[in-house]
């Protein structure tokens, strides 16, 4: 299949790789996995210029799902490989495929200066609030109370929000999504992708095994109106099955209020800027969680900041302009100049 300019269509075929896939039967993963694989043709990109790079856990072996190139790295590692492989190799479309054990316990501090560099690379985590691999242990994001192998009294740890965390370490791009809403993933991961700069994505998703419900209150029809906030810029912050309810700030504290006869005009309720240039209203959503609050769905924040890859190459430029590009000779005489001592 060719667009009208000759080049060759993608489809989801052609991102369907040849392996057995090893997750259990019913796991969010697979509703992920399905939603690239659709969005990736769509983006214009050739598919040799795709790489995924993962770490350790369930998530992590998405790259050999996916008929991209890829790295299945070491734990926690991914965001440090991916800045590497984007620095040297621009024009490559890199994601980072990470959960919430893997990024935010042994890989916070990779994924916070990741974000913190602006490094032009797509973070998609997966947050299922346990250890999945390694069979059912608490994890950051687990909440208080949480028993599981590792806490069979209860977790007494509070739990890392992750969009808090990669808005306080300066990310231009932060989102949410959730497994059980293809269409909303599927939208959230193409701005996510066409956005200039870092991306970083949670998404919320399922473990049937060692942690099923999770986000049961999210996605139930009976609850999922009430507690669901799906944020659209430029829009008052409305939701409820009737669309009744808002989100108002009071005393620079946000509160949920009624909407329209007997409450109070829409007028009052926030309005959702995702542009905003400083962080303070994309910090509140983040910051609204269950039960006092319907949980942010969408686009927190998008803004353009200065890409950690495009000053690297900048540089780069900039030296070569002034001293040329080198060859081998150049690279000896560097290596042999200045103190130098022999070791017999």
């Amino acid at each position: 299949m060719s667009d009208p300019n000759g080049a060759t269509q993608l489809t989801k075929k052609d991102f369907v790789s040849d392996q057995e896939i090893k997750w259990c039967p019913g796991c969010g993963d697979y509703a992920i996995l399905a939603t690239m694989q659709k969005v990736l043709p769509d983006l214009g990109i050739p598919r040799e210029k795709f790489v995924l790079v993962s770490g350790i856990g369930c998530s992590s072996r998405f790259p050999y799902y996916m008929n991209t190139y890829g790295f299945h790295t070491i734990h926690g590692r991914a965001p440090a490989f991916a800045s590497g492989l984007k620095a040297a190799r621009p024009d490559l479309s890199v994601w980072v495929i990470t959960g919430d054990g893997d990024g935010l316990s042994i890989g916070g501090n990779h994924l916070i200066h990741v974000m913190r560099r602006n490094v032009n690379v797509n973070v998609i985590l997966f947050n299922n609030r346990i250890y999945g691999l390694t069979k059912g242990q608490y994890s950051p994001t687990s909440e208080i109370g949480k028993i599981t192998k590792s806490s069979p009294m209860g977790s007494v740890e509070p739990p890392f929000n992750p969009t808090s965390l990669a808005l306080a370490a300066g990310a231009s791009f932060v989102a949410r999504s959730i497994d059980r809403e293809p269409k909303h993933l599927a939208q959230v991961l193409a701005r996510a992708a066409r956005h200039e700069g870092v991306s970083f994505v949670e998404v919320l998703q399922n473990c049937n095994v060692f942690n099923d419900g999770a986000f049961e209150h999210i996605t139930a029809k009976p609850t999922k109106a009430d507690q669901q906030l799906v944020l659209e810029h430029g829009q008052p912050m409305l939701f409820g099955a009737n669309r009744d309810r808002g989100i108002r700030l009071r005393s620079y504290t946000p509160e949920v209020v009624q909407v329209g006869e007997g409450g109070v005009p829409e007028s009052e309720l926030l309005v959702h800027d995702e542009h905003a240039e400083e962080p303070v209203l994309a910090e509140l959503l983040s910051r609204c969680i269950y039960p006092a609050f319907p949980t942010p769905m969408g686009i927190l924040r998008d803004v353009e900041r200065p890409i950690y890859d495009v000053r690297v190459q900048e540089q780069i430029g900039e030296a070569q302009a002034k001293s040329g590009v080198g060859d081998e000779a150049t690279l000896d005489a560097l290596l042999s100049s200045g103190a130098t001592w022999v070791v017999d």
